[in-house]
């Protein structure tokens, strides 16, 4: 039997760490090169970060049925181009803030810094930008970098829309692919794989991305990284086809690709005559029509999914995008300084490593307890759910060492991770694979809500908990350390929420068959 399956496990591995290396550069590169340059608050990079999670959950809403009409190949090659020009596209919102506010254009990354820096000093202030700028009591020169800071955030959000355009149809793809490549029982192992990609990229970045900004400006890292994903459609072209089509396939694997087909049809010869036999043959083919979009709502089982993502990827989101500016705020080791990179990495490690080898406890509760598929999911899903508990602990064991709030959020993560990979397999365990990116958009699209929730919420609550002081207190904490103590405090209980509700709306295994 050819092992090609895995090959493609390995493309979606490499797409999904290329995606989330794409989302880092900006977490690790505000707080030390881009705020000082824009003059950014905390609120400013939480409205970026909450309003690309908004654009990527409307964007989810339609990727999975895009890719379910466009076809998996097509489908996965247009996301990916999208969401690279996306990230090349920031390293451009310097020289475009200051082509706006100075008239310049056509000038290179340092000569836009140059030009915004004397702008900001004469306070040279149009009368067309008064109409859209507060007003300040504190002179003319607040006034010009409130122009720079303002401009400079409409500018990465509309590249972050691109992105997260583009990034809303990698996870419906690569689940439709797996879908399609791999029998039940392997799926979750298989989605831990790839989906630990996120990761790999989350693990790459801080090794490289600050060291990339510091020697060749925080412009070029956004360039560099993105050119990657140009580089793997080129692979995708090359490799991917369907398992019946595909030259790299043989007889033998896709015999075994399509185990779940060949034991239904077998149990159903078994157990019906002739006449019933051809009904359940019409029922499977009916199976694979496309469920409309709206009656996908109808379904206890997408309600299900959608909880579950809308409870738990804010989660993520939280730690991918501001644990940079955590060990920052809180230990003043700033994102290219060898002890954040140390820090970060050692973060990511323990998340790579336990989420995959979490992906595969299902597989041992099917293949060696005998466990339904989806009894054997969930009963590893509440185990992966008290993982985020011990994130109560990290900012206290933070005051004896940074490395326990690297660790602690390492160990989040994983459970994080390993979540989400069987997550993402309850949907294909339960709707028919014309189906899968359509649901698994429409649940993605919940986790962007409650992703721009906690992000939008997180920035204004460490700004207006900064600006307080002593006076803002939480369990022991006060100012900015509170702030993150109350963050963390809803992060640990959403995933036992998350998993109770889901079992409430969906008790026992029960896939749609669509007539």
């Amino acid at each position: 039997m050819s092992k090609f399956r895995w090959v493609i496990c390995g493309l979606l591995f490499l797409a999904t760490t290329v995606n989330y290396m794409d989302r880092q550069v900006l977490s690790l590169t505000w707080k030390d090169f881009i705020a000082p340059e824009f003059d950014w608050t905390d609120n400013d990079y939480g409205t970026i970060t909450g309003l690309f999670s908004i654009f990527y959950a409307i964007a989810n809403l339609f990727a999975g049925k895009f890719v379910d009409w466009v076809g998996t190949k097509r489908g996965y090659l247009i996301a990916i181009g999208v969401w690279s020009a996306g990230a090349v596209l920031h390293a451009f919102s310097g020289v475009l803030t200051c082509g706006v506010l100075t008239g310049n254009w056509f000038v290179g990354f340092e000569t836009a810094k140059e030009l915004l820096h004397q702008y900001t000093a004469a306070g040279q202030v149009g009368p067309g930008m008064m109409s859209v700028l507060k007003v300040v009591d504190s002179g003319v020169v607040p006034t010009a970098m409130l122009a720079v800071s303002t401009i400079s955030v409409w500018f990465f959000l509309a590249f972050r829309m691109v992105l997260a355009l583009g990034e809303a149809g990698n996870f419906p793809a690569a689940i439709k692919v797996t879908a399609e490549f791999f029998p039940k029982k392997d799926r979750a192992f298989a989605t831990s794989i790839f989906n630990s990609g996120a990761s790999i990229g989350a693990l790459a970045a801080p090794a490289t991305i600050p060291l990339l900004a510091r020697a060749m400006g925080w412009e070029m890292a956004f360039i560099i990284i993105g050119v990657l994903g140009f580089v793997w459609m080129g692979l995708w072209l090359w490799l991917y086809e369907k398992p019946a089509k595909n030259k790299f396939v043989n007889a033998a694997e896709l015999e075994y690709i399509n185990q779940d087909e060949t034991e239904e049809q077998a149990e159903a010869a078994v157990q019906t005559d002739k006449k019933d036999a051809e009904e359940d043959t019409k029922d499977e083919q009916s199976e694979e029509k496309t469920i409309g979009f709206w009656r996908c709502f109808t379904f206890r089982q997408t309600w299900s999914f959608i909880t579950g993502k809308f409870l738990t990827d804010g989660v993520w989101w939280f730690f991918l995008f501001w644990a940079p500016a955590y060990f920052s705020d809180q230990y003043g080791y700033t994102s290219d300084s060898s002890m954040a990179i140390a820090l970060i990495f050692t973060l990511y490690a323990i998340v790579t490593v336990l989420s995959i080898m979490g992906g595969y406890l299902p597989t041992y509760f099917v293949d060696k307890k005998k466990m339904n598929p989806y009894i054997g999911r969930m009963r590893a899903m509440l185990i992966f759910a008290c993982f985020p508990l011990l994130g109560l602990l990290a900012q206290p064991m933070g005051a004896f060492s940074p490395w326990w709030p690297a660790i602690i959020i390492g160990l989040l993560g994983a459970g994080h991770q390993a979540w989400s990979a069987n997550l993402y397999s309850t949907v294909s365990d339960m709707f028919p694979k014309s189906t899968v990116a359509t649901i698994t958009g429409i649940g993605a699209m919940a986790g962007g809500i409650g992703s721009f929730l906690i992000n939008k919420g997180s920035g204004a609550l460490f700004t207006y908990a900064q600006d307080q002081g002593a006076a803002f207190q939480f369990m022991g904490f006060e100012g900015k350390p509170a702030g993150y103590m109350i963050i963390f405090c809803i992060c640990a209980v959403a995933y036992l929420i998350g998993w109770c509700i889901m079992k409430l709306l969906v008790p026992k295994y029960k896939p749609i068959v669509v007539k």
